[in-house]
C-alpha cells in the first residue's frame, strides 16, 4: 500500500521523482541574452581622430608648436631686436594590429536555435571595443602629473588636478573615474547637496554629471579603467586616435574541418599630444 502511494505521488507532483519531471514540457527561450554593455570613454574626447584615409603608410607623423618657444622682448633705441623662431616637435603614432576568431563546428550550426556564427562575431565586436579603451586608459598613464590621494578621493585632490592642467594653460573639460572613484563622489556632500538643489541628476541617475564645469564619464574596471583612478583631461589638446583598419570582419570556412568562422581585427593606436594636457589622480 505505501510503495502504491508513493507511485502515486511522484505522478502528482512534478518536483518528486524522475516521473514527476517528464510531465512537464520545458522549452529554451528563443532570445539569447546578450553581455551587458560595459561603460567605455566616448569617442568625442580624443583632440585627433585619424581615419585609414589620413595614413597612406604604416604611421603618421603630428606636429606640434613647443609652448612658449618664443618670447617678446624688450628693444632699446636703435637697437637691434632679437631672433627668437618657434620651436616644433613631433609625435609618431603607429597602429597595432589586434584582433580574435571565431570558429563554430557546421553541426551546431546547423543544430541550433540561435545564429551562432552572428552572435560570436556581435561579441567580438565588442571586445575590440573594449580592448580599445584599455589602448586608451594606457596611454592616458603618459599624464605629465599625477595627484595621490588616500583611501578615498577629496575634493583637494580634483582641485589640484586641475591646476596642474590651468598651470599649462589647459581647460580641464571631462572627468574619467573608475568604479571606487565613482563611489567615492556619490558620498561627497558638498557635490551631492549641490546637485539637490539645483537639479535631480544625483537622484535620478545615481550619479553626477559635471564636477568642477568637468563631463563627468564612468569607466568600467572591465575595459582596462583600475576602479581607484581617475583622469582629469582637456579633450582638445590631450590624445590623438589613429586607426589605420577600421574594425573589419573577414568569414573563412574550413572543408576538412567541417567548420565556418570569422577573423575580426583592427589597426590603432593612441598617443599623448600634450602630456600636461591630462592629469591622473590616484586613491588606494
Amino acid at each position: 500500500m505505501t510503495e502504491n502511494y508513493k507511485f502515486i505521488k511522484e505522478l502528482l507532483f512534478t518536483g518528486t521523482g524522475t516521473q514527476g519531471t517528464l510531465l512537464i514540457p520545458r522549452k529554451i527561450y528563443a532570445v539569447l541574452i546578450a553581455e551587458v554593455e560595459k561603460a567605455l570613454i566616448p569617442s568625442e574626447l580624443a583632440a585627433l581622430s585619424i581615419g585609414p584615409d589620413g595614413i597612406p603608410g604604416s604611421s603618421i607623423d603630428i606636429n606640434l608648436v613647443v609652448v612658449n618657444s618664443a618670447n617678446v622682448r624688450l628693444v632699446s633705441e636703435g637697437a637691434e631686436f632679437h631672433l627668437d623662431n618657434p620651436g616644433y616637435s613631433t609625435v609618431n603614432i603607429r597602429p597595432l594590429k589586434y584582433g580574435l576568431a571565431v570558429k563554430i563546428v557546421r553541426e551546431l550550426m546547423e543544430d541550433s536555435q540561435f545564429p551562432l556564427l552572428q552572435q560570436s562575431i556581435q561579441y567580438a565586436g565588442k571586445k575590440i571595443a573594449e580592448n580599445e579603451n584599455s589602448l586608451l586608459v594606457t596611454a592616458l598613464d603618459s599624464g605629465a602629473n599625477t595627484v595621490s590621494g588616500g583611501a578615498t578621493i577629496a575634493i583637494a585632490n580634483i582641485t589640484r588636478a586641475i591646476q596642474y592642467l590651468e598651470d599649462s594653460d589647459f581647460q580641464a573639460t571631462d572627468y574619467l573615474v573608475g568604479i571606487e572613484v565613482a563611489n567615492d563622489l556619490r558620498n561627497i556632500d558638498t557635490f551631492v547637496e549641490y546637485d539637490k538643489r539645483g537639479n535631480s541628476e544625483v537622484l535620478d541617475r545615481g550619479f553626477m554629471g559635471t564636477v568642477y564645469g568637468m563631463r563627468v564619464h564612468r569607466v568600467s574596471t572591465n575595459a582596462g579603467m583600475t576602479t581607484t583612478t581617475s583622469y582629469v583631461v582637456d579633450r582638445g589638446q590631450a590624445y590623438a586616435r589613429v586607426e589605420k583598419r577600421p574594425m573589419t570582419v573577414e568569414n573563412f570556412t574550413l572543408p576538412l574541418s567541417d567548420m565556418e568562422g570569422a577573423v575580426v581585427s583592427q589597426r590603432i593606436a593612441f598617443a599623448l599630444l600634450r602630456t600636461s594636457a591630462v592629469a591622473i589622480i590616484t586613491t588606494t
